[in-house]
C-alpha cells in the first residue's frame, strides 16, 4: 500500500507541474501546431485532427508509466 501512495504523489506532482507549465503559456506555440498535425477548413466547416500532438503525448506518458513500473 505505501507503494502506490508514493506513485499517486509523485503523479499528482507531475500533473502540478504540467499544469503550471501549460497554465503559464509554455507551450502555447507549439502544442497543437507539431508536423502532422491536420487542420482543414472550408467555408464556415473547420476539421482539426492533432495526431502528431497525440502520438508525442502517448510516447512521453508511456515512458514515465515504463520507468515507474521498473
Amino acid at each position: 500500500m505505501n507503494e502506490i501512495g508514493k506513485f499517486l504523489v509523485i503523479v499528482g506532482a507531475l500533473m502540478v507541474l504540467v499544469g503550471a507549465l501549460l497554465w503559464s503559456g509554455f507551450g502555447k506555440g507549439w502544442i497543437g501546431r507539431l508536423p502532422g498535425d491536420f487542420h482543414y477548413s472550408r467555408g464556415n466547416f473547420n476539421f482539426y485532427f492533432p495526431l502528431a500532438t497525440c502520438l508525442l503525448l502517448s510516447l512521453v506518458l508511456s515512458l514515465i508509466l515504463w520507468l515507474f513500473k521498473r
